[in-house]
């Protein structure tokens, strides 16, 4: 039985209910984010060798700890901010 957050769509492709597109934005942000910068970060402070796999993931790991709720409660005010200093076309 499927949950009620989640449903069947196609071919078996799972959707997630639009009630949880900002946690979502904000976990795929910020796993997108912590990656990119983890992986750098981690090859330019320690080089690249046998040990950098441990490291990359240690670091990647608590970096998504802070990332995320820092995303879920910075994402709808940075919203609120791009509203007010964008105009719509129309007007």
């Amino acid at each position: 039985m499927q949950s009620s957050s989640c449903y069947l769509v196609g071919e078996n492709v799972m959707r997630i209910e639009r009630k949880y597109h900002d946690l979502l934005l904000a976990a795929l942000m910020t796993a997108v984010m912590d990656f990119a910068m983890t992986l750098t970060m981690t090859a330019v402070m320690t080089g690249i060798d046998p040990g950098f796999p441990m490291r990359f993931a240690a670091g990647f790991l608590i970096a998504f700890v802070v990332g995320f709720p820092t995303s879920v409660l910075v994402i709808p005010r940075v919203r609120n901010i791009v509203d007010k200093l964008t105009a719509d076309p129309s007007t």
